[in-house]
């Protein structure tokens, strides 16, 4: 009696794992189309509405539209786009720099967590808006008073989410690091430190979207340039749909700004893990 060797390499074996193209709302293409479909249909939405309310409260997207022109034409948006988006990237990388190192040695050292937590716990909890005032004071009426808040909003976020990264590696790695012989600053470096980088960018991106939200607050009320400026000088002229340029310029700045960020991490780690 004579049996067949399935395993031989001219009968390929049969699995359950065999590989199956993917659906096509899973590729890249698919979804870049699902989410034009989706802007679509909002706009649709926006425009049908738009037909049952008077422009002053619902401008209608083509007027929008005719908005941007406007103030491009004259430099207002790219003007005001530039203020913004400078204030919000000095304030927001200052609190990277800050907030990562301080919240790193608030996770590891106790008696620093011990010493800071009660100024992290109450300050947290205080709207940036609430300080605008005494920025102003302090700091004069320009680019430091908005800086200062974008810093202000930013670095506690940055922190919470660095000391949870820490706090969070397991004993298992720090036991194993001991075992080797490395001490307590070495751990630091080599196993602290890359475990916590995923909790360090989710609390860089929290942080962005947070500073979005202050510095309309803060161009309101100490600015002459600048996006929120610009939505405030809208609505003392009436004109709502100058209001939704700028809405909708944050909304497609802070899409970007999140983009980017992502993409950049991911480059450079996986260039880390190429390099290790």
């Amino acid at each position: 009696m004579t049996t067949v060797d399935t395993d031989s390499p001219g009968i390929p074996a049969a699995t359950d794992g065999a590989q199956r193209a993917k659906p096509f709302f899973d590729t890249r293409l698919g979804r870049v189309l699902t989410a034009l479909v989706s802007v679509g249909l909002g706009v649709l939405v926006w425009q049908l509405l738009s037909l049952r309310v008077p422009p002053l409260f619902l401008p209608s997207p083509w007027l929008t539209l005719q908005a941007v022109g406007e103030l491009w034409d004259d430099g207002t948006l790219i003007q005001s786009i530039g203020a913004s988006l400078a204030r919000i990237m000095v304030g927001w990388s200052l609190g990277l720099v800050i907030g990562i190192p301080v919240g790193i040695l608030m996770g590891y050292f106790a008696i620093v967590r011990r010493l800071l937590d009660p100024y992290v716990e109450f300050f947290r909890f205080i709207p940036p808006i609430a300080f605008v005032t005494l920025a102003v004071i302090w700091l004069g009426p320009g680019e430091a008073s908005k800086v200062a808040l974008i810093l202000y909003t930013t670095i506690f976020i940055v922190m919470i989410n660095t000391i949870a990264g820490v706090l969070s590696v397991s004993d298992l790695r720090l036991r194993a690091a001991a075992a080797l012989g490395a001490n307590r600053l070495q751990t630091l470096i080599t196993v602290i430190v890359p475990s916590t980088v995923p909790y360090m960018v989710t609390g860089a991106r929290l942080a962005m979207g947070n500073s979005f939200l202050t510095i309309v607050s803060a161009e309101i009320v100490a600015a002459q340039v600048g996006l929120g400026s610009m939505i405030w000088t809208s609505r003392n002229y009436g004109k709502t749909e100058w209001v939704f340029v700028g809405i909708i310029t944050l909304g497609l700045l802070g899409y970007v700004c999140d983009r980017v960020v992502r993409f950049t991490v991911a480059r450079l780690l996986r260039r880390y893990a190429v390099a290790v």
